[in-house]
């Protein structure tokens, strides 16, 4: 059974039917550049050889019998145009029957169908009724196929794209991390074993169903993201250890270097503490522990972990006694300056206490009585030891605006 339109359409003219055979050749030429092109594309020959499951499969199966429809579909186009060109050019002027016939080809239901596009409720039991459309309307067909194809092929593309890029970088940072860790003691790392066994499931859903991965519109590296993070974290952290263990006595000699500048800055911490409770009375110093004899003690045990090759422990160990002497180095450099600061500030106040007395002679003042009565008794104070800071302080205080009203005196009597 063959569709035909409402009614016959006018015969065309010699001339109507060669205007019509120019453009429609020249619109199979273009369609079939472009199928050419999407038979060629690289989304489409990544997809024919992949093995696909999941999303990415059914999408690619619909895709498949689209495509397949749209190439027979063309070839029964294309056979139209060829039989209307041949037809045409039986006579260079064609009678009327011919013309009929051919505005009949050009205008009419011509093709016909691919038989596996006729639904089902339109099939006999001797099979598929027949399905003939114009040529325009094979175009438009083809378009919606093309498009619909196109469609597919460029989201798996996109998404291929996206993903693959991160994932290999992420695999190549496994097989640096898996190096590192063989050459520390050539066992296997358990964190190692888990990212390498996140990282292949996730690689085996990237290259066999990458369209399960894309949210709205746009793949999601996220995931990916974390494990090439948590592998260079890893790797970093083994490199660290490569780098210790080959590395180890130039290490253990600065850590050494290091804890004898603790000793040094405890000793005079200490020096100076015994030097300020002497001197300076209720200094309030806090008592600098001796902290560098035990972290001597945390370095020779270290030779231990290093003879068991147990590079991750001494990694972490050395770590922690290089924070522990950074510690106890600002601690004893803090408890240093405190006392140095007490005994400054009673060295200040009698270099203050001095100058104001020279400032006084030479205001002609050398034999106040009153003056000369709190000079004495801030010098006392300054020279006694212990010696009481607050107190001083107040007395250097109280002859430095004695002088000054003085000053003011004078001058308001000249």
């Amino acid at each position: 059974m063959t569709e035909s339109g409402a009614g016959a359409a006018a015969p065309m003219s010699r001339e109507g039917v060669d205007h019509a055979l120019r453009g429609l050749r020249e619109d199979k030429e273009r369609i079939a550049a472009s199928l050419l092109d999407l038979d060629g594309h690289h989304g489409n020959r990544l997809l024919q050889g992949a093995r696909l499951t999941g999303e990415t499969w059914r999408r690619w199966d619909r895709a498949q019998a689209r495509l397949a429809t749209l190439w027979r579909l063309f070839d029964a186009y294309q056979r139209v145009l060829d039989e209307a060109g041949e037809l045409r050019d039986r006579r260079s002027r064609p009678d009327a029957a011919t013309l009929a016939e051919l505005t009949r080809m050009l205008t009419g239901p011509a093709v016909e169908v691919p038989g596996g596009e006729i639904p089902l409720e339109r099939r006999t039991l001797l099979g598929p009724q027949e399905k003939r459309v114009t040529l325009d309307e094979a175009v438009a067909t083809m378009s919606a196929a093309y498009e619909f194809v196109a469609g597919e092929i460029a989201a798996a593309d996109a998404a291929w794209n996206a993903l693959l890029v991160p994932l290999e970088e992420a695999e190549e940072s496994w097989r640096d991390t898996a190096r590192l860790a063989q050459s520390l003691d050539g066992t296997r790392h358990p964190e190692l074993d888990r990212l390498g066994r996140e990282l292949t499931a996730l690689g085996q859903v990237v290259r066999t169903d990458p369209l399960s991965l894309v949210r709205d519109g746009r793949a999601d590296t996220a995931r990916l993201g974390r494990l090439r993070a948590a592998l260079d974290r890893l790797r970093d952290d083994l490199a660290a250890m490569v780098d210790l263990r080959d590395g180890y006595t130039e290490r253990a000699e600065r850590i050494a270097a290091r804890l004898a500048e603790v000793e040094e800055a405890e000793r005079r911490a200490r020096d100076v503490r015994d030097a300020a409770l002497l001197k300076i009375e209720s200094p309030g110093l806090p008592e600098t522990p001796p902290n560098a004899p035990v972290l001597r003690e945390r370095l020779a045990a270290l030779e231990a972990l290093r003879a068991d090759g147990r590079w991750e422990e001494l990694a972490e160990r050395v770590a922690d006694l290089d924070d522990a002497a950074a510690a106890a180095l600002e601690r004893a450099n803090r408890d240093l300056l405190l006392g140095a600061g007490l005994l400054d500030r009673r060295g200040e106040l009698r270099g203050r206490l001095e100058a104001y007395r020279a400032k006084a002679a030479r205001l002609g003042l050398a034999e106040d009585d009153a003056l000369t009565g709190l000079y004495e008794r801030a010098r006392e104070l300054l020279w006694t030891a212990p010696c009481d800071l607050r107190r001083s302080t107040a007395a250097v205080a109280e002859y430095q605006r004695a002088i000054k009203a003085c000053e003011s005196e004078t001058r308001t009597r000249r």
